[in-house]
């Protein structure tokens, strides 16, 4: 009895479909290894995608010439470091602020960046810009880089150290971030004196010191005592209603270069750690508020679900295989596959689709994220070890179907409103038995063993 119950755990867990893609990953490295014939096929996928298991076809098996070959060790994937090549014209020491710089290059390596971008990677990277720009000015009256040529360096300098540490060098174009955002732009107080004169510091230290991760999202705290305080000096100076006037800039601009002030001078107050921690929850609540992943019209999906009331294998199949395609695109986390089911569900709404099909064709929420991992809504990091290589948690052991919307719009919906019935999330933090170690680390060492030889070969 025990035997079976392990094995439905198995089957229905992540750890069922990553082992399942690591076998299909290491057999293309093989075929790509031993040079197989032009004749031979290549692995076939199901059309279903992510809702069937992946069938694959003996016909793509090396060709040993005697059974029992030992295959080529596999090893964990350890990101290459070497001494940063700094320009020399950024006068900052960067080891003053090496716990946020080895947290944030890990959070970004080069292996994983582009799928945890949006949760993981961009709100750490900015993160440490807004603690870099805090330390930078300590010694100083400025709460941010007054010139733009140290602008420069300074931010190409933050990259490098980065990047020998095992990161991403492309974090700056993937997260949309550039040197100007040191400068503090346009915003017209930029000096530690003025912006003490004019914003209650103390109410917003108190706001912004210890977050409660639970509720800013929802009843805020931290938010709205940095808009506050951002809105007072955007406004201390009548050049901002000038600059407008001649194009130079707009007033949300200057809004948004003053947070960045904001951020500089709660960096200088709070230590590291816990200003890290505080713009992390502050972002993880911007970034849960909608869906990340691009969706294009399910032109399809319409055509195959618009009429049906009971379940359809066309109209499953094209869900499914729509589905699979936006998966694809990266790892998000539980509240954001709310909004992307929801999301989903109000363009088949639109489209006359008035039949629940999530329900008729088993989609869940895990559906919507890469691999059916699906992140904590939390903060939350990359982990690294020298012994298992990169590790992260995924959230929701069950399965939890996808909700499908009462209407086709959106305007209304938030997750914050009490009259909404949420899918239940877990109280507590759940790790796959397994995933957070053998399984998920194979999982990403044949990944590279499969990518760096495919890179060689192309």
């Amino acid at each position: 009895m025990d035997s079976v119950k392990a094995a439905t755990l198995l089957e229905g867990s992540l750890c069922f479909h990553i082992f399942l893609f690591t076998i299909l990953l290491s057999i293309s490295l093989n075929v790509i290894a031993e040079k197989l014939p032009p004749t031979s096929q290549s692995v076939s996928l199901p059309s279903s995608g992510i809702f069937q298991p992946i069938e694959i076809s003996p016909s793509v098996l090396p060709n040993y010439p005697y059974l029992g070959k030992v295959l080529p060790p596999m090893y964990p994937y350890f990101p290459k470091t070497y001494k940063p090549v700094l320009t020399g014209r950024c006068p900052f020491n960067f080891s003053s602020i090496s716990n946020i710089m080895e947290k944030t290059a890990s959070d970004c390596s080069v292996l994983l960046a582009s799928f945890v971008g949006n949760v993981i990677c961009c709100p750490q990277f900015a993160s440490s810009l807004h603690i870099f720009q805090g330390h930078f000015s300590k010694n100083s009256d400025s709460l941010v880089l007054q010139n733009a040529t140290t602008a420069d360096d300074c931010f190409s300098d933050i990259v490098e150290v980065l990047a020998s540490k095992g990161a991403n060098s492309s974090i700056p174009n993937m997260c949309s971030y550039k040197s100007l955002n040191l400068t503090g732009g346009s915003c017209p107080v930029k000096d530690i004196s003025m912006f003490e004169k004019t914003v209650n510091t103390s109410k917003l230290l108190d706001a912004c010191s210890v977050i409660d991760p639970l509720k800013e999202c929802c009843r805020s705290v931290c938010q709205p005592a940095i808009m506050e305080a951002a809105f007072q000096i955007s406004s201390a100076q009548t050049i901002v209603d000038k600059s407008m006037n001649t194009g130079l800039s707009n007033h949300v601009d200057v809004l948004n270069d003053c947070k960045g002030v904001v951020y500089s001078w709660l960096s200088r107050k709070l230590p590291s750690d816990a200003a890290d921690t505080s713009f992390r929850i502050l972002s993880a609540c911007k970034v849960n508020k909608v869906c990340p992943l691009e969706m294009k019209e399910p032109v399809e999906v319409i055509k195959a679900c618009k009429n049906v009331s009971a379940q359809s294998v066309s109209c499953c199949s094209s869900l499914n295989s729509y589905i699979a395609g936006v998966q694809r695109q990266m790892l998000i986390t539980n509240k954001q596959a709310i909004m992307c089911a929801s999301l989903l569900g109000s363009k088949l709404r639109k489209g006359r689709v008035l039949t629940d099909v999530y329900e008729l064709c088993d989609v869940d929420l895990k559906d919507f994220s890469l691999q059916g991992c699906l992140l904590r809504s939390l903060p939350a990091d990359v982990g690294y070890d020298n012994s298992s290589g990169f590790s992260f948690t995924c959230d929701l052991s069950d399965n939890i179907a996808a909700p499908w919307p009462s209407s086709s719009s959106m305007a209304s919906f938030s997750l914050c409103a009490p009259e909404m019935s949420l899918p239940a999330l877990p109280t507590s933090d759940t790790v796959y038995p397994g995933c957070n170690g053998l399984f998920l680390d194979l999982f990403i060492i044949v990944l590279v063993l499969f990518l760096v030889p495919l890179n060689d070969l192309l």
